[in-house]
C-alpha cells in the first residue's frame, strides 16, 4: 500500500497559479502510475490528469488541458500538478491516486486506490 500526502492548495484569484504536491511513502511509488481528481460538495469525484510510472506519458481531461500540467519526480517520490490560468470553476478539493487496475481507463476514479487526503484550492474572481 502507497500512502500519499497532497500538499500546495490554497486561495488565488482568477488567472493565477497554484502547484500541487503529492508525496507518496514506499519504494514502490515508481512502479504506478499516478491521478489528480477533484472535487466539490454534492458532485463526484472528476479527473483532472494522470501520468504513467515514468512520466512519458501524460493525459488530462479536456477542461484543463492547455492549462494544467502533471509531472512527477520519482526520486522524490513525489507527483505534481502545476495550474496555471487557474478559473472559479476549478474550485473544488484536490486528490491524487494510484492507478492501480490497467484495465480501467484513467477517467474513472474506481480504477484507483490509496487515495490521499485532499488539498482545497480555492480561486475568487
Amino acid at each position: 500500500q502507497v500512502q500519499l500526502v497532497e500538499s500546495g492548495g490554497g486561495s488565488v484569484q482568477a488567472g493565477g497559479s497554484l502547484r500541487l504536491s503529492c508525496a507518496a511513502s514506499g519504494r514502490t511509488f515508481s512502479r504506478y502510475d499516478m491521478g489528480w481528481f477533484r472535487q466539490t460538495p454534492g458532485k463526484e469525484r472528476e479527473f483532472v490528469a494522470a501520468i504513467n510510472w515514468s512520466g512519458g506519458s501524460t493525459y488530462y481531461a479536456d477542461l484543463v488541458k492547455g492549462r494544467f500540467t502533471v509531472s512527477r519526480d520519482n526520486a522524490k517520490n513525489t507527483v505534481y500538478l502545476q495550474m496555471n490560468s487557474l478559473k472559479p470553476e476549478d474550485t473544488a478539493v484536490y486528490y491524487c491516486a494510484v492507478h492501480r487496475n490497467p484495465m480501467i481507463t484513467y477517467a474513472y476514479p474506481k480504477g484507483y486506490d490509496d487515495w490521499g487526503q485532499g488539498t482545497q484550492v480555492t480561486v475568487s474572481s
